[in-house]
């Protein structure tokens, strides 16, 4: 596993930036997982950071330990993802998605995968 997924997997949670118009939009999100190279996040089509990474596909995911002063910055590119296989490896990883998911449908779910292209850790 890499350095970044073993960091935001400690951090729990994690802050996705996306652009939104003219302005970076931020919002917390909390999972993540690793296949490959690459990090993939889930959200839903109820809000806008799913409309946000459509347009524009830059990305940054933002993170600081809650022990720590440490922290990491993670700039890529986020492309969705329609894989089953991959959307279901993601709900099996982190239940909580699937208590939510379950609730409003997995039509809603929306996986996006981050191919990364600079981790900086402080």
């Amino acid at each position: 596993m890499s350095e970044a997924y073993e960091f935001l997997k400690e951090c729990e949670a994690f802050f996705v930036l996306t652009i939104n118009g003219d302005y970076p939009a931020g919002r917390p999100f909390g999972a993540v997982m690793e296949v490959g190279d690459d990090l993939y996040i889930s959200t839903n089509d109820m809000n806008q950071a799913h409309q946000q990474l459509r347009k524009h596909d830059k990305i940054q995911i933002v993170a600081k330990k809650p022990a720590s002063r440490e922290w990491i910055r993670i700039t890529g590119l986020a492309e969705e993802c329609t894989d089953e296989n991959l959307r279901q490896k993601m709900v099996a990883e982190r239940p909580f998605l699937q208590q939510r998911f379950g609730a409003i449908g997995m039509e809603h779910f929306i996986l996006f995968k981050v191919k990364v292209e600079n981790v900086e850790i402080k």
